[in-house]
């Protein structure tokens, strides 16, 4: 009965810890980021696409079978096995078990998608910038259901909140 308890317990901190660092998992539906990649955001090879917190990896699913190299970084190490286990097929796509706001930018993303609560896709906005900064490529940044607050979206689309982001460039506070 006492390992119930523990096991119970142990469940509760992987969901609990990562709601209290940032967005709490909320899975996203794939036929609305397969519809966003299709429609809104047609992606190709030369895409890299960053998803912020990747939950079970369905983001990453979709850009990877769009032909894009997809990276997600994700804190909830249950989520972490479920996203390597529905991703082990496609070579294009990965996930790492880190902490976003712990990682150097990358070389060069052209995507990167977020979700969170106004206060937290400022500080995600924030992280774009500094990333688009260190490259010479152009970058979209998504926001599911939540738009950055004090910036207007270059594209809204079902939910969704796109901005586009040019080579270079400094976001305030970066």
């Amino acid at each position: 009965m006492i390992w119930l308890a523990w096991l119970g317990g142990a469940i509760l901190m992987i969901f609990a810890l990562p709601a209290l660092i940032g967005a709490p998992y909320v899975p996203s539906r794939s036929r609305e980021v397969q519809r966003l990649f299709a429609e809104a955001l047609p992606l190709g090879k030369g895409d890299v696409v960053l998803d912020i917190g990747s939950g079970d990896g369905v983001v990453l699913m979709a850009a990877a079978q769009q032909g894009a190299r997809a990276i997600g970084y994700e804190i909830n190490p249950f989520l972490v096995l479920i996203s390597r286990w529905r991703l082990r097929k496609l070579p294009g796509a990965q996930v790492h078990w880190a902490n976003i706001w712990r990682q150097p930018v990358l070389d060069k993303v052209t995507v990167m998608y977020a979700f969170g609560d106004g206060r937290d896709i400022a500080k995600m906005f924030q992280l774009a910038g500094r990333q688009v900064a260190a490259q010479t490529e152009p970058l979209t940044f998504v926001s599911y259901g939540f738009s950055v607050p004090g910036t207007q979206p270059t594209k809204e689309y079902h939910g969704y909140f796109l901005y586009q982001l040019p080579g270079g460039f400094t976001s305030p506070e970066a």
